[in-house]
């Protein structure tokens, strides 16, 4: 016994060290590989499946679960047993709020403060504008994530309840599609996901609220915090930007859908199917009330661009960030009206802003196009199906035409990479492989390059 408790000693602090001699880039891809690799051995195990589960396609619904994303190339229901169900759960409640996250928030809670360590893992993890405290930050992801998953799970179990669901059944379904939702992990346990509720204005609203409320992004939430407690006396620029893309892109995506897209023409509910189709792609919460794989092209297209954009930083949707479209706006209209600051709505972006922005735009773009480069050879579907699951990946969405499951295992594994990179950020993922220390004795010539 104390050999084994001193083996365990020496791995911790064999850890620590290691954690300590990386990058906060490299700890946070192996924090959540750690946890992805803990949900595959877990989900492996027999006892805690219905059916039998292919090797893959564990380590499939693990990633797709620590990375919120929720596609699936096996139903979650059918195949899992309540305490399998309860493993995903976890996995992408770990995925949506961070694993740091909760470390963090430990520490705080036991010691009350946080190490130089943590402070660069969660400045690695999520990009903090300067008003905002990552103490106080911290503190209201937690608070803010417990009592909207719970509000989110007894307005569902009053939902499912009045549809004629059983009482035992219907508390785990509402809690597990509360934190589902809340943390757009796009994971039910409906094999249609919500098309059987497409009419039910309730469930509708409860999905919404909660995926609006997670993607907006704690920012926005520690932000609007600062204002009532007068912490602060004005919104932040960033919290400005994000509610404007946000509304402005959701309401052309429910008008696009509502006026151009075929199969919600003769419905009852079409009005709450456009929002629920652009909101869903928006909020990447994946979660869809009508059939993803029979949308006209136009509105599959333009759902792609908005599962590319998603919505806030520091939140738990995915995507390549409103900000970072504003960014990029903001460059081009600098350069077009011959400005030499770069400004929206009269302010002044920063450059080292624009720098990461930049770099997140050609580095997301691309890896969009190499993966549905690369899925061209190895699936044999259409081109603008297979574009669509990347972006869904990519995005962590969630979203499917349809084809996830019969993905050739070539596909799956090119899938469970875009997955891990969607979560943990494309620039996350790049300087995790590719940071190294400058030299000192590097000598950089200034040269000139014609564009």
């Amino acid at each position: 016994m104390t050999q084994k408790k001193n083996l365990i000693e020496k791995f911790l602090r064999w850890y620590k060290k290691f954690q300590v001699s990386k990058t906060p880039q490299m700890n946070l891809v192996w924090g959540f590989f750690l946890y992805t690799l803990i949900g595959f051995g877990l989900l492996s195990l027999p006892i805690f499946h219905k059916t039998s589960v292919g090797v893959l396609d564990n380590l499939f619904i693990s990633t797709s679960a620590i990375s919120t994303t929720g596609l699936v190339t096996v139903s979650v229901y059918d195949s899992y047993n309540f305490f399998g169900q309860c493993i995903v759960m976890i996995l992408f409640q770990i995925g949506g709020i961070g694993y740091m996250t909760l470390t963090t928030y430990y520490l705080l809670f036991t010691t009350r403060k946080i190490t130089h360590w943590h402070n660069k893992i969660i400045g690695a993890a999520f990009t903090l504008p300067k008003t905002i405290k990552i103490k106080d930050f911290i503190k209201s992801v937690v608070v803010f994530t417990i009592i909207m998953e719970t509000l989110g799970a007894i307005c569902f179990f009053i939902a499912f309840k009045q549809s004629g669901m059983e009482s035992l059944k219907a508390v785990w379904f509402s809690v597990f599609h509360s934190v589902s939702a809340f943390c757009t992990a796009g994971f039910g346990l409906f094999n249609d996901s919500f098309e059987g509720y497409s009419d039910n204005t309730f469930i509708n609203a409860i999905i919404s609220v909660l995926a609006i409320s997670g993607s907006l992004g704690f920012i926005v939430i520690t932000d609007l915090w600062y204002r009532i407690t007068r912490k602060s006396k004005s919104i932040s620029f960033t919290t400005k930007i994000v509610t404007y893309g946000f509304v402005l892109l959701l309401f052309l995506g429910t008008a696009l859908v509502y006026l151009t897209e075929p199969s919600v023409q003769n419905s009852e509910a079409k009005l709450t199917e456009s929002f629920f189709q652009a909101m869903t792609a928006m909020t990447t919460v994946g979660f869809n009330t009508i059939s993803t794989g029979g949308l006209s092209l136009p509105i599959l297209l333009f759902v792609t661009f908005l599962m590319y954009i998603g919505a806030s930083p520091s939140g738990t949707a995915g995507g390549m960030k409103i900000t970072t479209l504003t960014a990029m706006i903001s460059v081009l209209k600098s350069r077009l009206f011959g400005q030499k600051r770069i400004s929206f709505l009269n302010r002044t972006i920063p450059f080292e802003r624009l720098y990461v922005a930049t770099s997140t735009f050609i580095l997301y773009t691309s890896i969009i196009f190499v993966f549905t480069f690369l899925l061209t050879f190895s699936e044999q579907f259409q081109f603008q199906q297979i574009l669509f699951e990347v972006a869904s990946a990519l995005g962590t969405v969630g979203l499917s035409t349809g084809i996830t499951g019969d993905l050739t295992d070539i596909g799956k594994f090119l899938f469970i990479l875009l997955m891990f990179i969607g979560r943990v950020g494309v620039l996350t993922f790049g300087f995790a492989l590719l940071e190294r220390t400058s030299k000192a004795n590097e000598e950089i010539v200034e040269d000139d390059l014609a564009v």
